[in-house]
């Protein structure tokens, strides 16, 4: 088998590859409009009620809709999967894995078309959105070879005595749900359901509201490429109509999460809860957010620092959980690294992504816009707004870039998640008092040091208590099998996804003994 890589993103500066993305976006953009169906076992079920997903940079384009599952619907899919794992979990791991590999070699010959579907659905600039369809092509490649070395560690790994056998063995767990974000609603998405299923796991997927019909298409893919039906189970619906009865139902084994830390505490005390009926103690997989940090020591790079804190604070304008929402900067460098930030942001380009000369484009949605436009009235009475701070009067959910300076450590700019683009500063008096600012936080997801001072490296990597730190470069960016994903703290279970540990989660260990 090949070793895994990770898959090179697109040079969108080579004209052949940009007339694709262009050509891809006029096919894409016959499909908007049409309706999705929710899917349970073999059946493509429609639905009076559906979600309706609009383009973030045009409000009034429609991207599809989508049927919208009721109680009723979440039930049977959550039978069907249930059903289905009596024969999915006993298909041998490499044959799942030969799944996974289809969907990953479609995936690379449709990347374009899938970036397309981020640019429209997601507001994502071509950049952004080939990375998202890069990373899901990397999940897939790599849980893909995880599970077949999985199978074969259990011999690796005990310790054989005289007259028996014995044999370590990861088997799944049963029926998942799987709720993903919006803001990778590819990636993270297939990452999440691809590792679960990968595993022996049937499951039962709740796409976004927001980003119904990405989810719906890479559904779409994994049938096509064989995919047995009742392995995934489709159903969009609201989190308040069908999210908790799937996560409380009885015959749920296990939930993968990734989305607000409000959300993610009310599901994990869901699934704490033994229901009637419900023979074990089910498992929670959660990703929750983050309120991350990149400190600026008195030695760094200032020039790279600055281009880090700006390209972490409003790539995808701030809408990624390990954005960077706080600059921590020495005391004597931080008006020389605040102006060259104000410099580079006030250089960026906001509009529709579909126009390659926008560096960023939209928030997902109106309610994103309006909390992230009242952050910034608090930031106006908690510190000085020197860069943007203004909605964009455009046809979609345009803020401008925000920095706000001198914002006092305690302050809320300071301590709540607001997944915008919006990036507060504040000075520290050395390295030390900045360790103790970083780590003020309930979160604890990315965080990054500019520095040359070895010992001050040495110290952050000690005591900076963030799952993800980075040294002299963006805090934003992970890559599968490079940097496995995972925070402390409110920011999640430290699932470490795209690691060598995340398949873990989604199997339970079995030993078999044998007398000789």
């Amino acid at each position: 088998m090949v070793p895994y890589r990770p898959e090179p993103l697109t040079d969108f500066t080579d004209p052949v590859e940009s007339r694709k993305l262009l050509e891809a976006l006029q096919q894409v953009k016959l499909q908007l409009g049409q309706t999705y169906p929710i899917r349970i076992g073999a059946a493509e079920l429609y639905s009076e009620k559906v979600l309706e997903s609009i383009n973030p940079s045009n409000i009034s384009e429609m991207i599809g809709k989508v049927g919208r599952a009721d109680r009723a619907l979440a039930e049977k899919a959550i039978q069907c999967a249930a059903n289905s794992f009596k024969a999915w979990s006993q298909v041998t791991a490499e044959e799942r894995a030969d799944y996974l590999f289809k969907a990953a070699a479609t995936l690379r010959r449709r990347k374009h078309e899938f970036n397309a579907w981020l640019m429209l659905e997601a507001g994502k600039s071509r950049a952004e959105a080939d990375a998202d369809t890069a990373e899901a092509i990397d999940f897939m490649e790599y849980y893909a070879r995880q599970m077949i070395e999985l199978t074969t560690r259990g011999r690796k790994e005990l310790v054989s005595i005289v007259q028996e056998r014995n044999e370590l063995s990861y088997i799944p767990l049963g029926v998942g749900v799987i709720i993903p974000p919006w803001n990778f609603p590819l990636a993270i998405m297939a990452g999440m359901t691809t590792a679960a299923i990968v595993c022996g796991n049937t499951v039962v997927l709740k796409p976004s509201s927001q980003t119904p019909v990405i989810a719906a298409k890479f559904v779409e893919l994994l049938l096509d490429c064989g995919l047995p039906s009742g392995v995934v189970n489709f159903v969009p619906g609201s989190g308040s109509e069908i999210g908790d009865g799937l996560v409380e139902h009885p015959l749920t084994r296990f939930v993968s999460f990734t989305g607000s830390r409000e959300v993610g505490v009310h599901i994990q005390e869901l699934t704490a809860k033994v229901n009637p009926k419900q023979i074990w103690l089910k498992r929670f997989i959660g990703e929750l957010g983050g309120k991350d940090s990149i400190l600026v020591d008195r030695d760094a790079d200032l020039v790279a620092a600055a281009k880090a804190i700006v390209v972490s604070a409003f790539g995808y304008s701030g809408q990624k959980c390990s954005a960077c929402s706080r600059a921590i900067v020495h005391q004597d460098v931080y008006d020389e690294v605040l102006i060259r930030c104000i410099e580079l942001t006030k250089a960026l380009k906001v509009g529709d992504v579909t126009d390659a000369s926008n560096d960023t484009g939209p928030v997902i949605d109106a309610a994103s816009f309006q909390k992230i436009m009242q952050y910034i009235d608090i930031a106006k009475q908690e510190g000085r707004i020197v860069a943007g701070g203004h909605a964009l009067q455009l046809p979609g959910y345009y803020i401008e870039p925000t920095i706000v300076a001198d914002a006092a450590p305690d302050s809320r700019i300071m301590q709540e998640e607001i997944f915008g683009p919006v990036v507060a500063f504040t000075a520290c008096s050395d390295f030390d008092h900045g360790l103790d600012i970083a780590n003020n936080t309930e979160y604890g997801l990315t965080g990054s040091v500019y520095t040359r001072n070895r010992e001050h490296i040495g110290k952050a990597k000690a005591q900076f208590h963030v799952g993800n730190l980075y040294i002299n470069r963006k805090c934003t960016g992970a890559v599968v099998g490079v940097h496995p994903f995972g925070g402390f703290n409110m920011s999640g279970t430290d699932s470490k996804a795209g690691g060598p540990d995340y398949l873990l989660l989604f199997t339970q260990s079995k030993v078999s003994s044998e007398l000789l």
